[in-house]
């Protein structure tokens, strides 16, 4: 009976896990179509040539766009004010590319960021400290910083910074070790950043900082393997998953191509990153006036929106947990959306304040669809752990009675190893009890 019960979950959950898949493909197919012509070819040709999944090169350009937006663009709608910043997490097996899609989308900005160092660098030269103003390093990309330089890195360039990292396992395990101080932190960053709050960091020691409208944006990749692990330790309960674009691969092309990428296609995709990127680095000049610049919607765009979210709000009362929570997050996610697809497809004639159109906000909407379908085959893909057939204990006792490491249960159950070293002891303690009667 119990065997049976077991496999009916495991045919619900592949079930699950095919209709979101078919309606997965169905979404990109018509957000490949929608969008403009230099990044689709870049979608394209990067799948060519390189064998990148068509999605992770999506939410790489995403991340990118969303990145160099920053915090100059914004828009008012349905009471609240929202920002374009993104989180990404770009799902896969080990040699699935993933890296890639995110290298040949920030290009662009790791030439620019390779530029600013440069300049810091002869600025620092010539620094005298008793006379001069320490020289900051402009920058849009961090690889590998401690929270500490992350705060430090966003309160010189406030506008955004990007958090791009190839592997993003162990930031977010760090994240739910309660004894990992940067961990926490971090945590806490990404949470008040998603929501452009106020990030106010005091410190005896060093200098304090306060950044009046945070924008973090970010992306990695992770393997399959530690999903169930991401969604532990707190970083479910806290919010922070709920942030998170899943993707997963469904494209795959297993033809070795001796092409590259054609030079125009790059050539125009940089020249949009470029376009978006002129406006925020003009506002960040000191003797520019204007710093900000909210984005109107035309009525029918308005209306679009105002009847998607409704539709969201409804949908919400239905489900159940964790996609409940997710669904709170899409009417968020929605607005950001509207705002990187809106540049996104003027970036070619710079022409980004003019309003945002219906047709912007079908493709955001696509986009906020995706993603969620991406997240239901993510949910799917995860061991629920309620439904074991051998309950955790007994794995344990097994492991004891045969001299097996507490790495190896860790492996097997995919749990966290501070619960398996205190299940050891617990259960150790239980056999010794039994023994000793």
């Amino acid at each position: 009976m119990i065997l049976n019960s077991i496999n009916q979950i495991e045919d619900n959950l592949r079930k699950l896990h095919s209709d979101n898949k078919g309606d997965s493909n169905e979404y990109f197919n018509k957000i490949l179509k929608s969008l403009p012509n230099e990044y689709s070819a870049l979608i394209n040709d990067t799948f060519k040539h390189k064998r990148v999944p068509k999605e992770f090169t999506l939410s790489s350009i995403l991340f990118a766009v969303s990145t160099s937006i920053g915090s100059t663009f914004y828009i008012e709608e349905l009471g609240y004010k929202n920002y374009g910043n993104l989180y990404f997490a770009i799902v896969g097996s080990r040699g699935d590319t993933k890296s890639e899609a995110i290298k040949v989308a920030t290009r662009k900005i790791k030439e620019l960021d390779d530029r600013h160092f440069i300049d810091y660098r002869d600025e620092m030269k010539v620094y005298n400290k008793e006379t001069d103003e320490e020289p900051y390093r402009k920058q849009l990309l961090i690889k590998d910083a401690s929270i500490e330089a992350t705060h430090k890195i966003h309160y010189e360039n406030p506008n955004s910074i990007g958090i791009c990292i190839d592997e993003i396992y162990s930031l977010i395990d760090k994240m739910g070790n309660s004894s990992s101080r940067d961990g926490v932190q971090y945590r806490s960053f990404f949470l008040e950043g998603y929501n452009n709050d106020v990030i106010d960091i005091g410190r005896v020691t060093s200098k304090s900082f306060r950044i009046l409208e945070s924008y973090p944006t970010l992306i990695g990749g992770i393997q399959t393997q530690f999903l169930n692990k991401v969604f532990a330790n707190g970083n479910l309960e806290s919010g922070f998953i709920d942030r998170i674009l899943f993707v997963l691969p469904s494209s795959k092309n297993t033809v070795l191509s001796r092409g590259r990428i054609a030079s125009d296609t790059i050539l125009n995709y940089n020249n949009s990153i470029e376009n978006i990127l002129s406006y925020k680095n003009q506002s960040e000049k000191k003797d520019e006036i204007i710093k900000q610049f909210q984005i109107q919607f035309s009525d029918d765009a308005k209306e679009r929106l105002f009847n998607y979210v409704q539709s969201l709000i409804l949908k919400q009362e239905t489900e159940k947990s964790i996609i409940k929570e997710y669904n709170a997050k899409m009417q968020i996610s929605i607005h950001k959306f509207c705002i990187v697809v809106h540049m996104m497809r003027n970036a070619s004639k710079t022409n980004f304040l003019s309003e945002v159109d219906c047709e912007t906000v079908e493709l955001a909407i696509l986009l906020n669809e995706f993603y969620y379908q991406n997240f239901m085959m993510i949910l799917s893909k995860i061991v629920d752990k309620n439904n074991e057939s051998v309950p955790i204990e007994k794995i344990v006792k097994l492991a004891i009675e045969n001299n097996a490491p507490q790495k190896d249960v860790v492996s097997i159950t995919g749990k966290d190893k501070g619960n398996i070293s205190k299940l050891f002891k617990k259960v150790n303690a239980e056999m010794q009890i039994t023994t000793n009667n």
